[in-house]
């Protein structure tokens, strides 16, 4: 199943400043491993050594967070739109 994928910025330089890519896949961690196969480097910007999403890294399937879904197996049906954004800190 064919998916867009929003690039932010700080993470273009592995998709050749694409800020969107399409990849294929039926869950998220298919569509993070053929992500990995194009732009090689990518997934371990987003996953961390244990093969879960980075903590300060948020990953969108449609309009749900997938922390508060299946993870990595939440379903990614033709056309979905996954949104990786990377969580922003600072402030006074």
């Amino acid at each position: 199943m064919s998916v867009s994928v929003r690039i932010p910025t700080i993470l273009r330089t592995y998709t050749r400043g694409q800020a969107e890519v399409t990849a294929e896949g039926s869950t998220l961690k298919e569509v993070l491993a053929d992500l990995e196969a194009n732009y090689p480097g990518i997934q371990a910007r987003i996953l961390d050594d244990k093969g879960a999403v980075r903590r300060f890294v948020n990953v969108y399937v449609g309009d749900e967070d997938v922390r508060f879904a299946d993870g990595l197996d939440t379903q990614t049906p033709q056309g979905t739109q996954v949104s990786i954004i990377p969580a922003v800190a600072g402030g006074c």
